[in-house]
């Protein structure tokens, strides 16, 4: 009898294991703070970056399911480009969104203008794993807005097979050797960020002239440019369908673990470093909810599931503990003190600053001279002039008997 019994209760456990979330077998915080909202048919919406949360793709964890199967609150997940597309779109009520993941700066400047509400830190209890370095920067440093979900700093990926130079400048997206085969961002910050350092000025300057400067540079290398891209660098860099790109560590990771010939440097003039973070816009009608979700991505088996699954740093020791990451991941995404020492946060600017990249970057993307854009009109008229040109020597050579 009592074996029967032992059996019996062998299987209820192994069958609540079973129904347990995956990420329960290493252990909830607190499964029962979780249970609040089970029946109320809640559901959120959640706005990333693409490529930017572990999917169950490549047997990694979906943590979207892990927290619609532990909570019973539905998720509505959509992704943006860059900050920029992402703050139009809000700011121009496109959207209703209960979570949004930008980045520094933005944030910043989001909290400025009355775009974010502040958070009810005891429904985000995880909020004291965060390492303390990550809490209080500069865009948020009362820490009312926003908690960190992921950090990194920006480089340079490129393809061994077609470049044999030493990459270590932000110079070789201006090298004339590479033209066509050159990628660029698409997004004014993050470009702007590189023409600036690039002239030895601060990612954050705001002088006029030197925002012209960098304008001209970045007009100067359009020619050289094959395409401006986001996420469509994937493909392409993967592919190798471009020799160099500026782009985020992490996704460099996810880059190269895709196509070894790749390789990443960081530019000797110095570079940016980020912190994206997880905010709640005004007028949310799910806050509570919202603010589970947020506590949740603070789960040290969630944070190093996304860290591991797209490559960026989380910023939670407890998290980093549980990852396991070869020699040459970690050195990109957790530099030594020499490389950080170089980087710099991008602030939130004034707004007659972005007022003046907003219009520069207009003025960049609609100039003409790059080749790849007008290469092919030209070869047309030249086509059509050509065929002109024959069919009246043809005609004449009819006409007089010349054969």
């Amino acid at each position: 009898m009592m074996k029967k019994i032992i059996c019996v209760l062998l299987c209820a456990l192994v069958f609540c294991a079973l129904a347990l979330p995956a990420f329960a077998e290493v252990g909830v915080v607190d499964e029962a703070y979780y249970q609040r909202f089970q029946g109320e048919k809640i559901t959120l919406n959640v706005y990333n970056w693409g490529e930017y949360i572990s999917d169950g793709s490549d047997d990694s964890m979906n943590v979207i399911k892990e927290f619609e199967e532990l909570t019973g609150i539905s998720v509505h997940y959509t992704t943006f480009a860059s900050n920029e597309e992402m703050y139009a779109k809000i700011k121009s009520g496109g959207g209703q969104y209960d979570v949004i993941i930008p980045s520094d700066y933005m944030i910043a400047r989001m909290a400025s203008e009355g775009m974010l509400e502040k958070l009810d830190f005891s429904n985000i209890p995880n909020y004291a794993l965060i390492d303390d370095v990550y809490k209080g920067m500069e865009y948020d440093e009362n820490e009312e807005y926003s908690v960190p979900y992921m950090w990194g700093i920006v480089g340079l990926i490129y393809n061994t097979t077609m470049i044999d130079d030493e990459i270590d400048s932000w110079n070789a997206l201006w090298d004339e050797r590479y033209m066509g085969n050159i990628l660029m961002f698409s997004n004014s910050r993050d470009a702007f960020g590189i023409s600036l350092a690039r002239l030895g000025y601060s990612l954050n300057d705001t002088d006029p002239a030197h925002l012209e400067e960098a304008a001209n540079e970045l007009k100067n290398q359009k020619m050289l440019v094959q395409a401006y891209v986001m996420d469509e660098i994937f493909n392409k860099m993967e592919g190798g369908e471009a020799a160099i790109a500026p782009y985020y560590a992490g996704d460099a990771i996810t880059m190269i673990d895709e196509n070894p010939d790749l390789a990443f440097a960081i530019p000797k003039e110095g570079t940016n470093y980020f912190v994206d973070a997880m905010v709640i816009p005004t007028g949310c009608e799910n806050k509570e909810a919202a603010e589970m979700f947020i506590n949740f991505m603070c789960e040290p088996e969630v944070s190093a599931a996304n860290a591991e699954y797209i490559g960026y740093s989380t910023p939670s020791s407890a998290a980093k503990e549980l990852l396991d990451l070869d020699e040459e991941t970690m050195a990109i995404a957790y530099p030594d003190a020499s490389v950080l020492e170089k980087t710099e946060v991008f602030k939130a600017l004034p707004e007659e600053a972005n007022e003046a990249i907003d219009k520069y970057w207009t003025d960049i993307l609609s100039y003409n001279e790059n080749p790849n854009e007008w290469i092919g009109p030209v070869f047309l008229v030249v086509a059509f002039v050509a065929s002109i040109v024959i069919t009246i020597v043809r005609a004449y050579k009819k006409k007089h008997d010349i054969y």
